[in-house]
């Protein structure tokens, strides 16, 4: 049974028509891989799922319900990552990752700590997010999502400023979540190291 079932989605831009009929639907265990020339609307596509960014057609439903109508339960089932990191760049990277936490649920410091561990940044723990590398930043974002504990991530280039060892470790922290039942909706054109029917593609006109 699919959990994530987005309908006949439509956006303007302008007098452009950026979502043009858009659907699909996702169950568990299962990633969504969206590519797209630059332009061709995956940003817009990600921020409107989440509703960061409001649909003129179409609708998106959340385990049977629409998602328009009860956002909370969809919500908090969401873990997000876009360009930008949601991050705090005057704050440690592990106050940010205390502080974003405690926005959904209580997490031990271990958990937080083995986050940075299997991200590969524990040494980044103490330090100001604005004194990281681009890359740093990113790996910190990563151990973001995994804290949220989010059985649906919705993810923007996530090896965005990563070296190819980072890059593995998007695609290793992506077949461990799926693996476990998890579900998740990726905008790249990176290998995901994962075939069908785990992996579904669509690319975007």
């Amino acid at each position: 049974m699919s959990e994530l079932v987005a309908e006949n989605l439509h956006l303007w831009r302008g007098e452009q028509h950026v979502l043009r009929g858009i659907g699909f639907a996702l169950s568990r265990g299962q990633c969504l891989q969206i590519m797209g020339a630059n332009g061709s609307g995956k940003t817009t596509l990600l921020r409107a799922l989440c509703g960061l960014v409001p649909l003129e057609e179409g609708e998106v439903r959340w385990r049977g319900e629409i998602v328009s109508r009860s956002p909370h339960s969809f919500h908090t089932a969401l873990g997000y990552l876009g360009h930008d990191n949601g991050l705090k760049p005057d704050l440690t990277a592990l106050e940010n990752l205390r502080f974003a936490t405690q926005l959904r649920r209580r997490a031990a410091a271990a958990e937080v700590a083995a986050a940075l561990e299997r991200t590969g940044v524990p040494e980044c723990s103490g330090l100001l997010l604005r004194r990281l590398s681009a890359g740093q930043r990113r790996r910190v974002a990563l151990a973001r999502i995994l804290l949220t504990e989010a059985p649906l991530w919705v993810l923007d280039e996530p090896a965005s400023n990563l070296d190819p060892r980072g890059q593995s470790l998007v695609t290793e922290l992506l077949a461990a979540h799926v693996a476990r039942g998890g579900m998740a909706i990726v905008a790249t054109h990176q290998p995901l190291g994962l075939v069908a029917p785990q992996l579904v593609a669509m690319a975007l006109q």
